[in-house]
């Protein structure tokens, strides 16, 4: 296999993991800002980059990565959930769009920052776990090849340019309204939820990465019908 082909198949697989996360951190910045999702995220490559040290060796620690997975899965379903409902509930006029009142703000505060810790480990963990699927990529290519350095360097490169993608559309994303944010997303990790766990429960989906999307419309227009019955019993 030749350094070309190293680098093509590190690329374009370690790319799609890392929009993947790049999606997560990116739905979580939206809710929470992107300073505090951002180091989530580090922390997160922080990890990543003391496993590498440790070569092909750590493969062993982290050999199911079913475990990983449904674990990650679970917490991101019941996450995604909390967060669609509250969206949900709030377009459907059950709840306040906005907190005007101080007393009411200070106590939101409070709630804000316990949603704010919940929704950082979201961001790692998400980062996390495609981190740990880009890296077991590298390591596979490396050890069959004998060019890891090639294949991590390609891994990186797709880093590089998915992040910067991320810079251009970070803009015009901050500007949707603060209950579409949390309507997109929960119907975002909600969706990587489900797909992690089914997947580690042995479950093959057809189309493969490209259920994400078809999963995020789903819970979407599942959530429009929920708020118009909602609407139609508050009458």
């Amino acid at each position: 296999m030749s350094d070309i082909s190293v680098i093509v198949a590190s690329f374009l697989t370690a790319g799609v993991e890392w929009v993947e996360a790049f999606t997560i951190v990116l739905a979580v910045a939206l809710a929470i800002g992107w300073p505090r999702a951002t180091a989530a995220a580090g922390a997160a490559l922080a990890v990543l980059a003391l496993l590498t040290l440790f070569g092909a060796r750590a493969v062993d620690f982290i050999a199911d990565m079913r475990i990983v997975q449904f674990v990650v899965g679970v917490f991101l379903t019941l996450f995604g959930m909390r967060w669609l409902a509250k969206a949900i509930a709030r377009t459907a006029g059950l709840k306040r769009r906005r907190d005007e009142a101080a007393a009411f703000a200070r106590v939101s505060g409070t709630l804000a920052a316990t949603a704010s810790h919940g929704a950082m480990l979201v961001a790692f963990q998400g980062v996390l776990i495609e981190g740990l699927e880009v890296w077991l990529i590298v390591v596979a290519l490396g050890t069959q090849t004998g060019r890891t350095a090639v294949a991590a360097g390609a891994a990186l490169a797709a880093l590089g340019t998915v992040m910067a993608a991320g810079i251009i559309l970070r803009a015009p994303l901050s500007r949707v309204p603060e209950t579409a944010i949390k309507y997109l997303v929960g119907c975002a990790i909600l969706a990587f939820g489900t797909y992690w766990m089914l997947t580690a429960m042995g479950y093959v989906w057809p189309i493969g990465d490209y259920a994400l999307p078809v999963l995020m419309t789903g819970y979407a227009l599942g959530g429009l019908v929920a708020v118009r019955a909602l609407m139609q019993l508050a009458r």
